[in-house]
């Protein structure tokens, strides 16, 4: 486990992107009907020694990729990792810290469901070095949970959380919303029902049908129906409204924390900052040093990803190198679904160019977009729900 003194705060976000370390557990108990993550189930016990030291191996791989760097979170997502064992947690964080190291305090999060929740293992998580948890609540009533095809009930969720809340520093669970004849007063009671029980963050989902799910095959013989256009963009702007007017505004589209509390490694992202991604199907990003930025993505059957790894001392099935437009244009896209908008002057550098100076006042004069500061740009209430068109003409 890590043994390191506790720093006066776990987030240590000084606006920086920051470089990320990404752990991807791909277990879980089920699927869930609408879920297009990488995420497998296996009815044998996982032999976790095994990918303990697959992960071991990749990771000082990617080490010898991305060189020193001075890392500023940890997330181990998945699947559900709360199905590891605390020795699983505490030798993949153990490695990730003699690898690249770990400053104290530094922000680790790990992904939990409600129902592989267990106090016991909660602190095993918590003595691990785990410090945010981030719970897969989805929903606070059983008709909508069972509907997910979550397998745990409202009164599981609440343990969960009350569990959650005595044994980490910091807190976040995910609700999805816009399901099927869900009405405003509903959502907007159940969310405000939420916001009092989350510690400080709040990560707040639209209900989307994705390709290759159960719930794209019951949309398209019209077994569910979900919001239309309007109705979920009314959803969308209550969502916005509830949460800044208990505390917790939106600093990302999807994401809501009282101010100090945002998603340290998910700010990464957003800011287009460096990270590796370890792990079956995870996905890296980081920069070269003469320029240009590697992806890597990483084979997604987990048994097959281990071979891999113990074959060639890592997972990676495809390699990219961005070039500087391809990279403006990736800023651009997570950039602006941040509150904060992007740095401008970051921008022009990283993609050598300027915006259209036409295309930007007619972007703002349709209050699309807006000046922050005078060294910020950043996609209005209006602008983020048309984001993939907006980005298309600021890159343009």
């Amino acid at each position: 486990m890590l043994h390191k003194p506790a720093a006066a705060r776990s987030n240590g976000d000084d606006g920086a992107p920051g470089f990320g370390v990404y752990i991807h557990w791909p277990f879980c108990a089920a699927k869930c009907p609408y879920c297009d993550f990488n995420s497998h189930v296996r009815h044998k016990p996982v032999d976790q020694a095994r990918y303990v030291e697959a992960f071991r191996r990749e990771m000082e791989t990617m080490r010898g990729w991305t060189g020193p760097r001075a890392v500023t979170s940890v997330f181990i997502g998945g699947g559900t990792p709360s199905l590891m064992q605390p020795e699983t947690v505490a030798a993949l964080l153990e490695t990730a810290d003699r690898i690249w190291g770990l400053p104290a305090g530094i922000e680790i999060t790990m992904e939990a469901n409600p129902s592989s929740a267990d106090a016991g293992r909660f602190a095993g998580y918590r003595s691990a070095g785990v410090n945010r948890l981030s719970l897969g609540v989805q929903a606070l009533n059983d008709a909508d949970l069972k509907f997910l095809g979550r397998l745990h009930n409202t009164k599981e969720a609440l343990q969960a959380i009350a569990m959650a809340r005595a044994t980490f520093p910091r807190l976040s669970f995910d609700l999805i919303y816009a399901r099927p004849g869900q009405a405003l007063d509903a959502w907007e009671t159940e969310l405000r029902e939420a916001v009092g029980y989350a510690a400080d963050h709040l990560s707040l989902y639209q209900l989307t049908i994705e390709d290759g799910t159960p719930f794209k095959a019951l949309f398209e013989a019209g077994r569910i129906a979900i919001p239309d256009q309007d109705r979920a963009a009314d959803l969308y702007d209550l969502t916005n409204a509830v949460t800044a007017d208990l505390g917790l505004p939106a600093y990302e589209i999807s994401n809501h924390a009282a101010p100090g509390a945002e998603s340290r490694h998910n700010l990464t992202y957003w800011r287009y900052g460096d990270y590796v991604g370890t792990g079956p199907g995870a996905h890296g990003r980081f920069s070269l040093p003469g320029g240009g930025k590697r992806v890597t993505i990483t084979e997604r059957h987990p048994e097959t990803w281990a071979s891999s790894v113990e074959q060639r001392g890592h997972g990676v099935i495809e390699e990219e190198s961005l070039d500087s437009e391809a990279q403006g244009d990736e800023m651009l896209l997570m950039g602006l679904r941040l509150a904060e908008g992007i740095d401008v002057a970051r921008y022009e550098s990283l993609s050598g160019r300027a915006f259209d100076p036409a295309r930007l006042a007619m972007l703002q004069a349709e209050k699309l977009v807006e000046p922050v500061a005078n060294s910020r740009l950043r996609a209005t209430p209006a602008g983020r729900l048309v984001l993939n068109a907006l980005v298309a003409e600021l890159a343009a």
